[in-house]
């Protein structure tokens, strides 16, 4: 079965784009046709390679594979290539352990360094679909509102606790009303009854999503509080409960999910935040590091 086939298998609006893509083929220009070409042949590419290498692939510009895309109705490349990467999530999920097997026959048949080289490689990759216009949009109304809240609240579980620790830590240096969500020891309801329709509440989820995250989220849903979702795809359970959604790539050889472009948000996400906080916030940022002194916190050289 070709690329092709297998992705039109995986989803009906995929192959729908697809469809329409052939039926407007005869009607291109000859480096419209060249860009049509790589996509009609190669969608689990599309959905892989930023829109850079896709170009590079196809032997045409980025512009060109934008007006491509536009052409198809969408408004930019990145909604279009959203599409064939839903599609590729749809599939049948990949346990961590047959991801941990393909990665040691990897590594045994592949030149040496492999496997790093594979690393530095989808992690430039991941961080290059995070620094996006839309992106940037979504950074511009998340900050307003966890600077107009009443409360601010940080919840991930399993690995994404260390993006909401990451966010509620840094962030909390500067605005005290940040609170990272712990749930230990039966906590969880006792926290989650605490959140009004006045607070924001960041929700950290990737696939294979927990199912504390989706039970959770009903919870938070039900007090009216704003949710701002950062997930891997807009048909995430997170992204769908949530009044903005940060959708990142985090792709990785590794057996687990990468949570380094989450990272790299939780820092772009506290750097607005921290643009818009007025002298309140230099304040409490000076009366932290002041403390932290006053009590030895940190390591000075004799």
């Amino acid at each position: 079965m070709s690329n092709k086939e297998a992705l039109e298998q995986e989803g009906s609006d995929v192959n729908l784009v697809l469809k329409e893509l052939s039926s407007l083929y005869p009607t291109l220009t000859t480096k419209l046709k060249k860009s049509a070409d790589f996509v009609l042949e190669n969608p689990i590419e599309v959905a892989l390679l930023s829109i850079r290498k896709s170009a590079v692939a196809a032997e045409v510009t980025p512009s060109t594979l934008t007006r491509l895309a536009k052409l198809l109705g969408f408004e930019r490349y990145d909604s279009f290539r959203q599409v064939f990467k839903e599609a590729m999530h749809n599939k049948a999920p990949t346990t961590f352990g047959k991801k941990a097997q393909s990665l040691q026959e990897h590594a045994s048949s592949a030149p040496e360094n492999a496997v790093f080289s594979d690393f530095i490689n989808t992690t430039f990759e991941n961080l290059e679909h995070f620094f996006q216009n839309d992106t940037q949009e979504k950074l511009q109304q998340a900050a307003p509102l966890i600077i107009n809240a009443k409360k601010v609240y940080a919840l991930g579980f399993r690995d994404t606790f260390a993006c909401a620790h990451h966010f509620a830590y840094v962030g909390k240096i500067a605005f005290p009303k940040i609170t990272l969500i712990r749930g230990y020891q039966g906590t969880l309801l006792s926290e989650l009854a605490e959140i009004g329709e006045e607070d924001v509440v960041l929700v950290f989820g990737f696939d294979p999503y927990a199912i504390e995250m989706v039970n959770a989220l009903k919870a938070i849903k039900g007090s009216n509080a704003k949710v701002i979702a950062i997930t891997d795809n807009l048909r995430s359970p997170l992204a769908s409960e949530s009044d903005i959604a940060f959708t990142l790539e985090n792709t990785t050889p590794h057996f687990f999910p990468s949570i380094i472009p989450a990272i790299a948000l939780v820092e772009a996400l506290v750097a607005a935040c921290t643009a818009l906080g007025g002298d309140t916030m230099v304040q409490n940022i000076n009366q932290f590091e002041e403390n932290l002194r006053r009590l030895g916190g940190y390591y000075e050289a004799p």
